[in-house]
């Protein structure tokens, strides 16, 4: 007689150091209340929340499947095992929602493939929380993810986004590692037309929350230290 099929649960996590029900809802503390089996970035801050929101739970009875860059993607689809012997299976990203810049995508993909439900959680993700507070354009907006690290394809990047949200009234959404985060706003208030307006989103949830629109022209004359701070940019030049 065969199993029902588990299910995967994508279940988002905080996007800092702050309490995990603060944020999220209790129906992420159901879910990790009964499953054992995790697809995880990183072990460690994975048993670190997983604690934090069940400190009842045996540290024991967890089976934890790491997913990051190192690895190896034929080790996926046994990932999934547990759901198609009838276990739920959590995937947990490293910070805000799964597959969305996340690597996590890729089980989600598989477990399409594999005719396994996929149920999301509700949870913060910094992307849209930035979008949501930058007063630019919610019906049209894209996420572009990292820029490239080089200057002079940095600054084509920069100009050709800034083109598309001109044309299309697109507002364009990128991120950028936390150490080059100051330098990005100097590029951006070096490259961008004066009156192109820039969204930057940090520490989104915590306490030390930064979120500010103003035009390139503005942001020269305005610094905010955005080392190592999670951040989003957001840039959008319209048609007056």
């Amino acid at each position: 007689m065969s199993h029902p099929i588990g299910t995967l649960y994508l279940i988002p996590t905080t996007l800092g150091d702050n309490e995990p029900l603060e944020v999220l809802p209790i129906s992420v503390k159901k879910i990790i209340e009964q499953t054992n089996t995790f697809i995880v970035e990183n072990e460690k801050t994975a048993r670190r929340f997983i604690k934090k929101i069940n400190p009842s739970k045996q540290q024991s009875t967890l089976e934890l499947f790491p997913l990051n860059k190192f690895t190896d993607s034929s080790l996926l689809p046994g990932f999934l095992e547990p759901c198609l012997k009838g276990s739920h299976v959590g995937l947990i990203s490293e910070a805000g929602c799964p597959g969305v810049a996340d690597p996590g995508a890729e089980i989600v993909k598989i477990a399409h493939q594999k005719n396994i439900k996929v149920v999301p959680l509700v949870g913060p993700s910094s992307i849209l929380m930035a979008m949501m507070s930058s007063g630019m354009n919610g019906q049209n907006f894209a996420f572009n993810g990292y820029l490239p690290i080089d200057k002079t394809e940095r600054k084509d990047e920069l100009k050709r986004l800034e083109r598309i949200s001109f044309d299309q009234n697109q507002s364009q959404i990128f991120i950028e590692t936390p150490y080059r985060n100051n330098k990005m706003l100097e590029s951006l208030c070096a490259i961008l037309d004066d009156d192109t307006q820039i969204c930057v989103a940090c520490d989104i949830t915590l306490s030390t929350e930064f979120i500010k629109t103003k035009t390139a022209h503005a942001w020269k004359k305005n610094s905010v230290d955005l080392h190592k701070r999670p951040t989003i940019f957001i840039i959008h030049k319209y048609k007056y």
